[in-house]
C-alpha cells in the first residue's frame, strides 16, 4: 500500500515530491487518517475501503462548496483510488486550542455563510452522508416537507429496521403528524449549511482563525446548524455572540432547535444504540407538548 501511495502522490503532487513520513492520526471513526510529510510540505490523508469510499467523495464535495462560499476549510488537494482503497488528500492544518476570540470569529463567519450563501430551494445536488448514515437531499420548495421526507422519516424507518419499534415508532408517527404545527409558517432562507456542526468538526488555527471540516452539506434552515452546536456542547458563549452580531436569531428557534436536533439523536441511535432511544423519545414528548 505504501508503495502504491508513493506512486499516486508523485502523480498528484509532481514527480519531484517525495514521501518522507506516513504517520497514523487518531480521532477518525470511519476512515484511516494519516499525517504525511513530503518534500513539498505536510498533507492530511484519509483512506477508506470501497464500501465507505462514497463518504469521502461527499466530504470533498461539501468542503469545496464551503470553500467557494468563503469558509475556512481544509483545501481539497486530490481524491481518487490507490490500490483497492479510496483516498482523499487534504491540506494539513495544525490546530490549537480555541479562544474566546476564535469562537467569536467562528460565529461571525458562520452567520455570514448563512446570510450570503443562499439557494432558491432546500436540498442538495446529490445525496450524501451524516456520519455513515446515507442522507437524502432531494430538492423541495417547502421546508417542512423537506424536513419530514428527507430527515425524520428516513431515520425513523431506519430505526424500525434496527429493531427500535414500539413506543419510539408510535411517538414518531405522532411527531411527524405534528411537524406542520411545530414548523408551520416557518419559511427560512435556504442557506448553505455545514450540516454536522458539532464541536469535533470545528477548530482553530495557530493564527487564531477558525476552521470547520467533515461537513454533511446541504441548503436548509440556518437554525439547523446552530441547533447542532448546542446538542453536544463545545461552543462558547462568544460563538453565539459573534453569530448574533451578523444575523439575528428568531425567538421561535427555542422550540425549533429541538426539532432539528431530534434528527441527530435518531441518527446516533441508529449508529450507536444505547441511551439515544430514551433521549429521542423524551425529545418527541417534549415537542408534542408544545402543540397541545
Amino acid at each position: 500500500m505504501e508503495a502504491a501511495l508513493r506512486e499516486t502522490l508523485s502523480r498528484v503532487l509532481g514527480e519531484r515530491c517525495e514521501l518522507h513520513v506516513l504517520r497514523p492520526v487518531s480521532g477518525g471513526c470511519i476512515h484511516r487518517c494519516y499525517a504525511i510529510e513530503t518534500s513539498e510540505g505536510p498533507y492530511f490523508l484519509k483512506l477508506s475501503d470501497p464500501a465507505h469510499g462514497p463518504t469521502l467523495i461527499a466530504e470533498a464535495d461539501g468542503l469545496q462548496a464551503l470553500h467557494a462560499a468563503g469558509m475556512r476549510v481544509p483545501s481539497v488537494i486530490a481524491q481518487g483510488e490507490v490500490g483497492d482503497q479510496r483516498f482523499l488528500l487534504l491540506e494539513y492544518l495544525d490546530l490549537v486550542r480555541s479562544t474566546a476570540a476564535s469562537q467569536w470569529a467562528l460565529g461571525r463567519s458562520l452567520a455570514q455563510l448563512h446570510t450570503h450563501a443562499l439557494a432558491d430551494r432546500y436540498g442538495w445536488h446529490t445525496s450524501n452522508f451524516i456520519g455513515l448514515t446515507p442522507q437524502a437531499n432531494a430538492w423541495h420548495e417547502d421546508w417542512t416537507a423537506f424536513w419530514l421526507s428527507q430527515r425524520l422519516r428516513p431515520q425513523l424507518k431506519r430505526a424500525a429496521a434496527n429493531g427500535h419499534t414500539g413506543s419510539l415508532q408510535t411517538l414518531g408517527e405522532r411527531f411527524m403528524e405534528a411537524l406542520p404545527a411545530l414548523l408551520g409558517g416557518h419559511r427560512p432562507p435556504a442557506a448553505l449549511l455545514h450540516g454536522d456542526l458539532w464541536g469535533g468538526n470545528a477548530g482553530t488555527l495557530a493564527d487564531g482563525s477558525p476552521v470547520i471540516f467533515d461537513p454533511a452539506a446541504y441548503y436548509g434552515d440556518p437554525e439547523a446548524d446552530l441547533a447542532m452546536t448546542e446538542l453536544f456542547g463545545g461552543f462558547r458563549p462568544e460563538f453565539y455572540a459573534g453569530y448574533r452580531e451578523v444575523r439575528a436569531i428568531d425567538p421561535g428557534y427555542a422550540v425549533r432547535k429541538h426539532v432539528y436536533n431530534l434528527y441527530h439523536v435518531l441518527n446516533h441511535l441508529n449508529l450507536f444504540g444505547g441511551g439515544y432511544r430514551q433521549q429521542a423519545e423524551q425529545l418527541m414528548r417534549r415537542l408534542l407538548a408544545e402543540v397541545r
